[in-house]
């Protein structure tokens, strides 16, 4: 099955499962206790934190829950903020999963020494509710904005592209895997 977060981040090859950790959560579990998938890949856009380009395209079966403060020595967590379903041992880009949008540039440089190089809002949750009911799971991002003072203003300006270049993408590895 293949999902997204919704408002307008819909493809009309995807279901929508609401923006933000919360709201995917919810409605993911939801559907995985009356109707549960084989399989789930999620499809959004993301923000980079430097190293990947406007319109890049990252595949990627892990996630993190880091805060900003976390970075800085403000904040700490007890909870395990990191989950993959990679299975086979590539190295993936991390995928770091907020509420908020990052804007500091400077504070996010600190992720990429991590291996965290994007952030999107709903794939942690994703990721934890696919491994919560043993579903292999995955997400494909195109990078419209990095994290520094113009990202909203570079997301509105890429987002009707990002979301070209995602369908296309998604349609062609649909079509691979057919073939194959």
């Amino acid at each position: 099955m293949i999902i997204c977060a919704g408002n307008n981040e819909t493809f009309d090859f995807a279901q929508p499962m609401g923006v933000g950790l919360i709201e995917t959560a919810m409605n993911l579990t939801r559907l995985c206790l009356f109707d549960k998938p084989e399989f789930l890949l999620f499809v959004g856009s993301a923000g980079s934190y430097g190293d990947a380009k406007i319109f890049d395209i990252i595949e990627s079966k892990t996630a993190a829950n880091i805060e900003l403060a976390f970075l800085s020595n403000d904040a700490y967590t007890p909870l395990d903020n990191v989950v993959s379903t990679n299975t086979d041992g590539t190295k993936d880009i991390v995928v770091n999963s907020s509420n908020y949008i990052s804007t500091n540039q400077e504070l996010c440089a600190k992720f990429l020494p991590l291996g965290v190089g994007i952030e999107n809002m709903e794939f942690y949750a994703v990721l934890k509710i696919a491994q919560e009911f043993n579903i292999p799971a995955g997400g494909v991002f195109c990078i419209t904005n990095y994290t520094n003072a113009n990202a909203h203003a570079d997301f509105i300006a890429n987002h009707a592209k990002a979301k070209e270049l995602l369908t296309l993408h998604v349609k062609n590895r649909i079509k691979e895997l057919t073939i194959s």
